[in-house]
Formats: C-alpha cells, sequence, structure tokens
C-alpha cells in the first residue's frame, strides 16, 4: 500500500468515526503547489453534508490525522484545500518496499488470449498491421505483468479470392521467377502480383466497357476475374495443382511475415490458418437451427435475428451451403475455447469491425455459450500519415518494411547530427539507430490512447525532446553511465532527511504497479506509456537539483544512487511493456 492509499484509508476511518459518515472519500492529490506540504485533501465534499465550512473540516481532519496516526509532520489548510506533510520515514520505508516488491509479480490465476495481427498471405504487412501488432504484443505484456497467464495467437487469412488473385497473376505474367530469382522478400513478391492482377482486372473491364457493356457487368464477366473465381473452386476441391501452387507461394509470404514480425519484435505462441478453420461453425449454424435460435429462409440461407437486440438480421450460411466470415469467427472462438484454458478472448481489430464483433459476441450469447461475456473487441482508431491515407490494390500502401527502415535512417540522420556517437563502433551505431529508430516507432504508436484515430509523423517521433521514444531512452542510458561511473553496488543506505524532489521521484515509482494493474484492466498500453514519460521527467528534475556523486555524504551518496537504480529498472520494464528496447549508452 502506498502513502496515498495509507492517508486515503485511515481518512475513510476518521470520518466514520468522527462524524458517522460512511463510504467518504475525498480526493488525494500529490502536492504541486507553492504550500508547504506533500499530499493535498480535498475537504469539499463534506461540505454539504456537515453545514460546516471547508476550512474548519480542514483543521478537524488535519488535527484527527496528527492524534491518531503516526503519519503527518506537520499540516496546514488553505481555503478547504488540507495540505498534510508526511514524515521522512513513511516515504523511506515506501521505497524500500517498493524497491523489494519491484519484481513481484501476484498471479492471477487466469489465462487470457490475445488475437493480433491476422495478415492476408496475398500482401505484405502495412502500417495499420504495425499499430495491430504494437497494441496486441503490448497488451499481451502488460497482462502478463498484472500476473495473467498470456497466450499470443494469430489467425492468418489464407484462403479465398484475393488469394487466387496473387496465384493467378504469378501464373500469367511471372514467368517462373521466385521471390530468391529476383531477390525479393516472399511477402513483397506475392504481393507485386496482387497489384499486377488489379492492373490487368482494370485493363480487361475498360477493354469490356468500351464494347458496350456497363460497368457492373464488366466486373463480372472480366476473362481474369472468371479464372480467379474458378481457381477458388478448384482449390476448394482439392485440385493438386491449385494446391500445390497456393502451398509454396503461402510459403514465401510467411518468411517474409517472420522477418517483418523479428525486426517488429513480436511473436505469436499460437498460429490458426483460415484453411483449417473456415469449415468450423456449421456445426454451430445446425446447432442453433435445432435450438429454434436461428432460422432458414426459403432459398436455404441461414439467418440469427438481432433487431431485438437493437442490431439487424445476420447471414450465417449462404442458400448454397458455404459459410460467412461470421460463420468461422464463430467456430474459431469455439475452437479455441475447446482447445484451451481461457477465462477471456480479447480481439485487437480496427474499428471498422465494431458493429462485425457485437454481433459475433451477441450470437454466441444466445448459442448458449457463458464465456460470450469475457470475449473483448480491442477496437483501434485507423493511422495516418502526413501525407495521407493508405490504398492497398494500387500499391501504394505504407510498407511496414520499408517505415522501419526508414525509422532506423532517420535515428541515424538524428544521432549523426547531434554527434552522438562518435566512439561508437559501425556495429554498435547500427544497433543504436535500429534500437532508437524503432523505438520512436513504438512509443509514437503507443502512447496515443488506442480509440482514437492517429497521426503519425516517423521525424516527430524521433526527437531527444518532449514525449517520444529517444527522450526516455537517452535518460535511461544517462543513469547507466551515472551508475557505471559510481560503480554502483546495492547496499541499504540509512534513512535520510528527503527533499521534495526525492519524495516526488519515490511517490512516482510507488505508483509503477498501479498504473500497470490500470492499463491491464483498460487494456490501453497509453497508460504505460505517459507514466514512464512522466517519471522521466520527475527523475530529470531530481537528477539536475541534487548533487549524487560529489555530495559529501555517503549515505546520501548511496540513497541517490539506490533510487537512480530503481528508476532505471521502472523505466526500463515500462519500456519492455511497450516492445521497445533500451540502450546503455547513447
Amino acid at each position: 500500500m502506498n502513502i496515498k492509499d495509507i492517508i486515503e484509508s485511515k481518512l475513510s476511518e476518521i470520518i466514520l468515526n468522527v462524524y458517522q459518515l460512511k463510504d467518504i472519500n475525498l480526493e488525494i492529490q500529490e502536492n504541486k503547489t507553492e504550500f508547504e506540504g506533500d499530499f493535498t485533501i480535498v475537504t469539499f465534499p463534506l461540505v454539504k453534508q456537515l453545514k460546516k465550512n471547508p476550512e474548519s473540516i480542514g483543521v478537524e481532519l488535519g488535527q484527527a490525522l496528527t492524534e491518531q496516526t503516526d503519519l503527518l509532520e506537520s499540516f496546514n489548510v488553505v481555503k478547504g484545500f488540507l495540505n498534510v506533510k508526511v514524515k521522512n520515514r513513511f516515504f523511506m520505508d515506501q521505497f524500500k518496499a517498493v524497491t523489494e516488491g519491484f519484481s513481484v509479480i501476484e498471479k492471477k490465476n487466469s489465462t487470457v488470449m490475445v488475437e493480433y495481427s491476422s495478415p492476408n498471405t496475398n500482401k505484405p504487412l502495412h502500417l495499420g498491421h504495425v499499430r495491430n501488432n504494437l497494441l496486441g504484443f503490448s497488451v499481451s505484456q502488460i497482462l502478463k505483468e498484472a500476473g495473467y497467464d498470456v497466450i499470443k495467437c494469430q489467425i492468418i487469412n489464407d484462403r479465398g479470392i484475393h488469394i487466387c488473385k496473387s496465384m493467378l497473376a504469378w501464373e500469367k505474367f511471372g514467368r517462373g521467377e521466385t521471390p530468391e530469382t529476383t531477390d525479393t522478400k516472399g511477402d513483397k513478391f506475392v504481393g507485386n502480383y496482387y497489384v499486377e492482377f488489379d492492373k490487368n482486372y482494370k485493363k480487361e473491364i475498360s477493354e469490356l466497357v468500351e464494347q458496350g457493356m456497363s460497368e457492373e457487368q464488366a466486373k463480372k464477366e472480366a476473362p481474369l476475374i472468371k479464372e480467379a473465381q474458378q481457381m477458388l473452386l478448384d482449390w476448394e476441391n482439392g485440385d493438386e495443382r491449385v494446391r500445390n501452387l497456393w502451398s509454396e507461394m503461402n510459403a514465401w509470404v510467411y518468411k517474409g511475415f517472420g522477418e517483418t514480425y523479428q525486426r517488429l519484435g513480436v511473436n505469436f505462441d499460437q498460429i490458426q490458418y483460415e484453411s483449417n478453420t473456415y469449415i468450423l461453425g456449421k456445426d454451430l449454424i445446425q446447432e442453433g437451427l435445432d435450438k429454434g435460435i436461428l432460422y432458414q429462409k426459403e432459398d436455404g440461407s441461414v439467418w440469427c435475428d438481432l433487431t431485438d437486440e437493437g442490431l439487424d438480421q445476420k447471414l450465417l450460411l449462404r442458400s448454397d451451403g458455404t459459410s460467412v466470415y461470421m460463420t468461422q469467427d464463430l467456430g474459431t472462438a469455439v475452437e479455441r475455447f475447446k482447445q484451451n484454458d481461457i477465462q477471456k478472448l480479447i480481439y485487437t481489430v480496427g474499428n471498422e469491425q465494431d458493429y462485425h464483433f457485437q454481433v459475433l459476441f451477441k450470437i454466441l450469447g444466445k448459442l448458449g455459450y457463458s464465456w460470450a461475456d469475457q470475449l473483448y473487441h480491442l477496437s483501434y482508431g485507423m493511422v495516418e500519415l502526413p501525407n495521407g491515407k493508405m490504398k492497398s490494390r494500387e500499391g501504394t500502401v505504407v510498407d511496414a518494411d520499408e517505415l522501419m527502415q526508414d525509422m532506423h535512417d532517420i535515428a541515424k540522420s538524428k544521432s549523426e547530427e547531434l554527434g552522438k556517437l562518435e566512439h561508437f563502433t559501425e556495429e554498435e551505431k547500427n544497433a543504436n539507430y535500429e534500437n532508437v529508430g524503432i523505438g520512436a516507432l513504438k512509443y509514437f504508436m503507443l502512447k496515443v490512447d488506442p480509440k482514437k484515430k492517429m497521426l503519425f509523423n516517423p521525424e516527430e517521433s524521433i526527437d531527444f525532446n518532449g514525449n517520444t521514444g529517444p527522450f526516455i531512452q537517452y535518460t535511461y542510458a544517462r543513469i547507466q553511465s551515472l551508475l557505471a561511473k559510481a560503480q554502483f553496488e546495492q547496499k541499504e543506505a540509512e534513512s535520510t532527511d528527503l527533499n521534495q524532489s526525492e519524495k516526488e521521484l519515490i511517490m512516482q515509482l510507488a505508483n509503477f504497479k498501479t498504473v500497470v494493474a490500470r492499463s491491464a484492466e483498460t487494456l490501453s498500453p497509453a497508460l504505460v506509456a505517459n507514466y514512464v514519460y512522466d517519471l522521466v521527467k520527475t527523475y530529470n528534475s531530481f537528477y539536475q537539483s541534487n548533487p549524487i556523486l560529489n555530495h559529501e555524504d555517503k549515505n546520501v551518496t548511496q540513497f541517490r544512487l539506490n533510487i537512480s537504480d530503481l528508476a532505471a529498472k521502472t523505466i526500463r520494464k515500462s519500456l519492455q511493456l511497450l516492445g521497445i528496447e533500451t540502450v546503455n549508452r547513447m
């Protein structure tokens, strides 16, 4: 329990005993004013109930806290605000408790599955996937730190008409080339043929329109789309030639994806493939029909009526018996709970799919699955660059690999400009550019609340001042330099008189686990990102105003090195929760 919680608990007792009022929680703020005191207690909520002025309530509470606890050194009341100065030893005890408990994780005995990434195998990962992956991975890390067991998973969309378009274009225009013969990353290689299909398809549509056909009809009658549809039928019928080509081209893509994931620093515990899951769900449909939960139309299609839930009627099985995405998602959810002992399932998917997940969760609830209320859609806003939105079929998508390389190059340019790495080897420099560049990308993406649409500015993200990844990494490196220079060893320091900047830093460090718990509860890495930024600002203020190595009292030096070490560990842990590497020198 931190000092703030102790004060809150004692206040509740006093208010109950003195005023016989239950469930009154007064707001307690860390004191940032010029008035003496470590915390400010807002007394105004008691004014109406007690029919007293706020100043007298403040005095009564201050006196009661002084008499009934050993917490306070002094207090003062200013216009109804009770400012309390806590005894030095409580801060020292707080620091000791935070240091000892830093690596302790209280297990929740609950397993959460987090789904993220889930790309299509017809194109490389793009900027939208970057936010998705960083968000899903960071949420997984935060949930682990909060005591949950976590299974990170993705489902790869490896079948369908879009995949056949890439395959057909390669057959027609590829002349037998491969990623190896063209020295092209596998996912980009296949993505190029998706673009090639679209280019030739549009050409065929134009020719048919010129011959007098309507554009709508031309889109259906173009030879390429008919061949792609036939290829999909052949795939579903197990045609050996099509299946072999599909396996080969998907293998190229998976290799490419793997390289991107590695550089992005994300990974998975389980991978599912739509080619295996698309048949799931059909048994559920029959079960729903038997129970009268679903209904069948005259054409044979199966629907779920959700109008009573404020939604619409949802198609679950086409008249020809083929499934839709909703059918597959129903089956996949059931399969995941069958195969894993999980208590919660989180889908990290953009907010354009909000309605889809509302429907999915409602249908699973209607089908009688008790865990349906433990499904959660981690909905996030789209990402744009300053030069506009992304497009995919025209080949102008913001490529994830190119974005990461750009970040590396910008980090290199800025570091050279500032002359920060003059004494590094080339290998050390490159590692530093990578950590700073990718760290800047991750921090900038994650410091924004997931629900918000965001504008990502690569240049702005790599700034060694302000609310950025490099600023935080630089502070960590500065502390490491200090500890190395001092040849630091962790030793207990005797109690010392703490100044305001030391107290503020202790309180900030004590908040770490609370922030992690809140971040896990809200599934928002932005809370951790902004916490570590505030911690770094607080540490820098402490560092600027307190002599450390040249202090005449060795005990004070030891304490300040101890608090610097804990600050560094907390910064490092916070960045790890965001998937960001630290650097010891910058």
